[in-house]
């Protein structure tokens, strides 16, 4: 079961099974596979240059500037790029937690010392101390990776379920910044992406260009 592209560049979902959380399912592959191949094709001097942009955008955000703890990640190939903006951020004396993924895919979060680690998990990770899963609750500002969302705040992820874990843990007042490019946030009442009920919302979006206000509403 695939979903195709239409002429348009909107994502066409696939022909729904009988069971719906399946069709959630058989969607959210479909929209991986498009938005990872439109990922591969990008260049690298493509990549450096939305990496720096989206340091810029981020950093521009009231929250951000406001922020005494930001809880980011640590790209990996083929993600919009981190990078700089985890420079950035250290730069200005703010507390940067990274994600450690563990055995079951939940998140530990360790500080960002600028070096990362190869993990058995095939991405990089900070080698600081652990601080336990519910670190994340002392950031003003978690930063999440995501293949796409919507205007109505609905996102897709990799598929392991980290994040919508990790989401639960914030504090009530933090926002949630959804890195992506502009062709990936999607207008919700056109095209808008499956969502399952473990799925957690983000709040705004970041692209190179701009950053995006969404209509997240909490899941129950």
């Amino acid at each position: 079961m695939t979903g195709d592209q239409d002429s348009d560049g909107s994502i066409a979902p696939p022909v729904p099974p009988d069971d719906p959380a399946e069709d959630a399912e058989a969607r959210k592959r479909a929209v991986r596979r498009e938005i990872r191949a439109r990922r591969r094709a990008r260049s690298g001097p493509e990549r450096e240059r939305v990496a720096q942009a989206l340091a810029a955008v981020v950093q521009e955000m009231p929250e951000v500037r406001a922020a005494r703890c930001v809880a980011l990640y640590a790209s990996m190939p083929g993600e919009p790029g981190t990078g700089p903006l985890r420079e950035a951020l250290r730069g200005r004396g703010l507390r940067v937690l990274l994600p450690v993924v563990l055995d079951d895919l939940d998140l530990d979060w360790a500080e960002d010392d600028g070096a990362d680690r190869p993990s058995r998990k095939g991405g990089p990770q900070p080698g600081g101390p652990r601080l336990g899963p519910e670190a994340v609750a002392e950031a003003d500002v978690v930063v999440v990776p995501a293949l796409a969302v919507d205007s109505r705040g609905r996102r897709v992820g990799q598929g392991g379920g980290s994040y919508d874990r990790a989401l639960r843990r914030i504090s009530p007042a933090a926002l949630v910044v959804a890195l992506v490019h502009d062709d990936e946030v999607l207008d919700a009442d056109r095209d808008p992406l499956p969502v399952r009920p473990h799925d957690q919302p983000v709040g705004r979006a970041a692209t190179p260009t701009r950053w995006v206000l969404l209509g997240a509403t909490p899941q129950s």
